[in-house]
């Protein structure tokens, strides 16, 4: 399930600005060789900062109305916890993994594949529940943070 965030900007050389044009999960998938079977719905492709509440009871919605059990949102890192909390909320009998990226999957140095191959692995193990997969690492929904001044992702202590 795709809803944007910086894994899925774009670099507009016209304005120098990162924006969205258009998912680019298709290449991030067959670049990591990815052999599962995955079925890509493009919910919303936006900013996490710019994420309403209505917006994620949007993604609520395709979480509930799909018949997968297994499911991977990508999200913004910036509110992506928010958006797991709402999730976690409703006690869906299904796993779901949210995750994002620092950098953008189409600058050279971006964490997108590797986070991508990550949670498509984690939410194949895990049991039932809501969480975020970043750095390496997967954590429940409620016990992680983002840290700003490092650039990672953390258990909340």
């Amino acid at each position: 399930m795709l809803t944007g965030g910086t894994i899925d900007k774009h670099y507009n050389e016209s304005n120098g600005e990162l924006d969205f044009t258009e998912t680019h999960m298709p290449e991030l998938l067959a670049l990591g060789r990815n052999r599962a079977d995955i079925e890509l719905e493009q919910v919303m492709l936006l900013d996490s900062l710019e994420m309403t509440d209505e917006n994620r009871q949007t993604i609520l919605k395709a979480c509930k109305n799909t018949s997968q059990d297994k499911i991977l949102i990508t999200h913004g890192t910036d509110t992506i916890v928010k958006t797991a909390s709402v999730l976690a909320e409703v006690k869906l009998e299904k796993t779901i993994v949210l995750l994002g990226a620092m950098i953008p999957f189409v600058f050279k140095h971006s964490d997108a594949t590797f986070n991508m191959g990550f949670a498509l692995g984690a939410v194949q193990c895990l049991p039932q529940g809501v969480y975020v997969a970043m750095n390496g690492k997967v954590f429940n929904w409620n016990a992680v943070r983002k840290n700003r001044e490092q650039g990672i992702f953390e258990a909340l202590i």
